[in-house]
């Protein structure tokens, strides 16, 4: 359902430049009109879940803000970007926008980013690299080779692979519950390879969760998906993607309520893992 907080009616009225209510909401709800055109399936699309600016509701936004703010060089990741409305909010908080990179596996939905903000790839100067996360082209799974270095974003257009341990922030919005389990892991040891090893850098995210880590059947895409609890989560990143004692794991479970076709549970998962 259509319905903007009065704190999200600023942010979007502010950067759209759309004053009025009314002009506002048909302007946004074209954008979304052709986005089903693309994939109609994304929750986040067909309820306008991504008016939400999440990334900013999460417990570790604070902690991301200030490491944006001691660190001057720090690269921040937004993989699985949509229309990259989180991206827009981190800038308008303070993160700047030639450290930034936006990532989807749809690229359409990163150029109707462009439409729905009335920006171009001029007046926001991030990165964008479409792919597939799972294609070792865009990520694979070994390491640094040499640790760190000097990259410059605007040379990195086709690939995450020459980022690999430069990364000091990585955002994962409604991404790991579209997956099964070993999707999962799969997907957070590629993404531990991009990290930064330098204390403080950080991965956090949102999405389903449960207080029993089972699968769960996803009526939406037709095929079982995977459901972690705050324990196995933890796990998975404490033990598994990092050597056990590396890195600090948040997680806060919330009520939500479920709606025919998607996951039959009723919480979500806030998470941050943090290196030490």
């Amino acid at each position: 359902m259509y319905k903007l907080s009065p704190e999200e009616f600023a942010f979007f009225s502010d950067q759209i430049g759309i004053t009025d209510e009314e002009e506002l909401k048909n302007h946004i709800v074209s954008v979304v009109s052709q986005a089903y055109e693309v994939f109609p399936k994304y929750r986040c699309v067909r309820d306008f879940g991504f008016l939400r600016m999440n990334m900013s509701h999460l417990p570790a936004y604070p902690q991301f803000l200030s490491l944006s703010r001691e660190r001057k060089d720090a690269i921040m990741l937004d993989i699985g970007c949509c229309f990259g409305v989180d991206v827009r909010k981190a800038l308008v908080d303070g993160f700047p926008a030639h450290n930034v990179i936006a990532s989807d596996l749809r690229p359409e939905y990163w150029q109707l980013g462009h439409a729905l903000f009335r920006s171009t790839p001029k007046s926001l100067p991030a990165a964008f690299i479409p792919g597939d996360a799972f294609d070792d082209s865009i990520i694979n799974l070994s390491g640094p080779a040499e640790g760190p270095g000097d990259v410059a974003l605007a040379t990195v257009q086709k690939s995450l692979n020459p980022l690999k341990g430069s990364i000091a922030v990585i955002h994962a919005a409604s991404l790991f519950h579209l997956f099964g389990e070993e999707a999962q892991l799969e997907l957070a040891r590629k993404l531990g390879t991009l990290l930064s090893s330098q204390p403080g850098s950080m991965i956090l995210g949102g999405q389903r969760g449960s207080e029993v880590a089972e699968i769960a059947f996803n009526a939406l895409r037709s095929e079982n998906s995977y459901c972690h609890s705050p324990e196995s989560w933890k796990s998975l990143w404490d033990g598994i993607v990092f050597p056990r004692g590396t890195v600090k794991v948040e997680c806060q479970l919330r009520s939500r309520n479920s709606e025919p076709g998607e996951l039959i549970r009723s919480s979500y998962l806030l998470w941050s893992v943090t290196r030490i």
